[in-house]
């Protein structure tokens, strides 16, 4: 039997003219500026996206008709450096229930000279099972990829 390969982690990097404080903040509370429209997990209108702060917090978007779909929970909460989060989705691009088969997102804060350079990672990705090798090549691209770059347009 071969032995199969690991999947490699996907990072990606923006630097913003912002300092970590302001784009901690803007990440976390701003979402719904910069979270790209094609990332919907709810079957309706999606019409809000919000974190709740702190460890054990969910990060989540509502419809229309108030119903709700967790991205995941927050397992690392460092303002304004450090972000760890659980990624609940499929090789469908579907929501999963928890976080048993979920991959994990880090996202870090790092001042730099001209700001802060936000790296966001997804790791992890072997939990997501037969569907991990599929999200690995939707994901892996160009830096700084279609969501750091709206995300830096907000800053």
């Amino acid at each position: 039997m071969a032995e199969q390969q690991p999947i490699p982690d996907v990072r990606k990097s923006v630097t913003v003219a912002a300092t970590p404080e302001q784009a901690f903040r803007a990440f976390t509370e701003r979402l719904s500026e910069w979270w790209p429209p094609s990332h919907v997990l709810l079957k309706k209108e999606r019409v809000g996206l919000a974190f709740e702060p702190g460890v054990g917090g969910r990060y989540y978007e509502w419809d229309v008709e108030d119903n709700e779909v967790d991205w995941g929970r927050i397992l690392v909460w460092e303002p304004p450096h450090r972000l760890v989060m659980t990624w609940r989705v499929d090789g469908r691009w579907q929501s999963i229930p928890d976080d048993e088969k979920a991959s994990e997102i880090e996202v870090e804060f790092t001042p730099v000279e001209s700001g802060t350079r936000v790296e966001l990672a997804h790791v992890k990705l072997h939990k997501h099972g037969e569907d991990a090798r599929r999200i690995f090549a939707a994901l892996d691209g160009p830096s700084p990829g279609e969501t750091l770059e709206r995300y830096a347009r907000v800053l």
